[in-house]
């Protein structure tokens, strides 16, 4: 079977038209110049609409959608009982000046859902939410430093950057501490070196970072880090926002053994409606209350009511257990696909969070990949309505069917076909 290879003319122009008013046209991880949209050519920059487990662009392609829009999309696009519940508040009112007191039911959902919280805040973005919890274990411990994970991602707020990044000072760093993930020796040793000074360790639940393999936690190794940070009073913050609800409805921390201190929910939390949340234990309650942190949209009830939908929903279904089956059956599937035409496609992370590299990609060394046969590959199942990039995890929502993994495979067995 032959599929059509996409074209992207009103894509094109509409960027032009882009670039003449918005900074780079599209900024940030969606923009053509992120690198996870080599060639450039071979992706479409907007969308005219999205449904169920598609989005179509604005030349009318359609695509089987694996980034769901970097995460939100868990149950399908404009899922009918979301929208139903996201309506119905938006004819009481959404951004009002007191609250409406479905924020409380929201938060009641979650205390009685996650299995580390006692108490939820409520913001919008991602990064709102592990800003927050880094002042809150700041302010509870009366330390400055933070230990991370090599190759982490917690946003986009200067404590999250490098130094040789633009416009970020050294005094926004000053107090980060990188370490090896998995490496418990390492992690123990920096804990020593730095002895009553860490206020906080922040990880994500296992590491899904770009352009490298995703990494699970070793045996044992959350169980270690959570005695060390708890011997240390030291405030345990997981970064759920990516995989939060994927793994486990209880949470990522639950789901590997677990309990954080400060955990923190957005993409999967309302289906695309924009709230995010932190969630945590009862001692660090007052702290929060002492803070000065909230925003313009930070209350406003539609997300509440639509996140309210979601976890119903997500938990209706058992929804981990789905996703879990839809990703074995593609990742199955991919492999088979491409070791039928001599390539060895690697699948890491979790089924229902999965990164894909091809290791026949590599310059001299093995360990040295150059990254262009894999994107050449992913370019190919662009172009024919296969929604993937380059080098991000991917993601599985409810609406992906048994048809849409089905076509799936197929194109790529065209794709690798065409790429031996």
């Amino acid at each position: 079977m032959n599929f059509p290879v996409y074209q992207y003319e009103k894509s094109a122009e509409e960027y032009k038209r882009a670039l003449k008013v918005i900074p780079s046209g599209i900024y940030g991880h969606l923009g053509p110049a992120e690198g996870c949209f080599v060639p450039v050519t071979a992706f479409p920059f907007f969308s005219g609409r999205a449904q169920g487990s598609y989005f179509w662009d604005v030349d009318g392609n359609r695509f089987i959608d694996y980034m769901c829009a970097y995460g939100p999309n868990v149950l399908g696009y404009n899922d009918p009982d979301v929208e139903e519940a996201a309506a119905k508040q938006r004819e009481k009112g959404d951004c009002i000046t007191a609250p409406s007191s479905r924020m409380i039911d929201f938060a009641e959902l979650l205390v009685d859902t996650v299995a580390s919280a006692d108490w939820a805040f409520f913001a919008k973005n991602g990064g709102d939410v592990t800003t927050m919890a880094v002042l809150t274990a700041r302010a509870h411990t009366r330390r400055k430093k933070i230990v991370f994970f090599k190759g982490y991602y917690h946003g986009v707020a200067p404590w999250t950057q490098k130094i040789d990044y633009p416009g970020i000072l050294e005094e926004d760093v000053a107090n980060n501490i990188y370490v090896p993930w998995n490496d418990y020796e390492k992690l123990a040793a920096v804990f020593e070196e730095n002895k009553g000074e860490i206020a906080a360790l922040i990880s994500q639940p296992y590491m899904h970072g770009n352009f490298v393999d995703n990494q699970l936690p070793a045996e044992g190794f959350w169980q270690k880090v959570r005695r060390l940070c708890t011997d240390t009073e030291t405030v345990l913050i997981v970064d759920d926002v990516r995989a939060g609800f994927r793994l486990d409805l209880a949470g990522s921390d639950h789901f590997f053994g677990f309990q954080a201190d400060l955990i923190c929910f957005c993409k999967a939390l309302a289906n695309g409606y924009n709230v995010s949340a932190l969630c945590g234990k009862d001692f660090l309650k007052n702290t929060v209350s002492g803070l000065t942190y909230t925003g313009s949209y930070w209350l406003s009830a539609v997300p509440f009511a639509a996140g309210i939908a979601c976890i119903e929903k997500m938990k209706r279904l058992d929804l981990p257990k789905l996703l879990q089956e839809k990703g074995l059956k593609l990742r199955e599937g991919l492999v088979a696909a491409a070791q039928k035409h001599g390539f060895d496609l690697r699948v890491s992370g979790v089924p229902a969070l999965f990164y894909l590299r091809l290791a026949d990609d590599a310059a001299g060394e093995p360990s040295t990949p150059s990254l262009m046969l894999h994107q050449r590959w992913i370019a190919e199942m662009v172009r024919r309505g296969i929604y993937l990039t380059n080098h991000h995890n991917h993601f599985i929502n409810y609406a992906l069917s048994d048809e849409d993994i089905g076509t799936t495979l197929a194109v790529a067995d065209e794709t690798f076909a065409a790429l031996a």
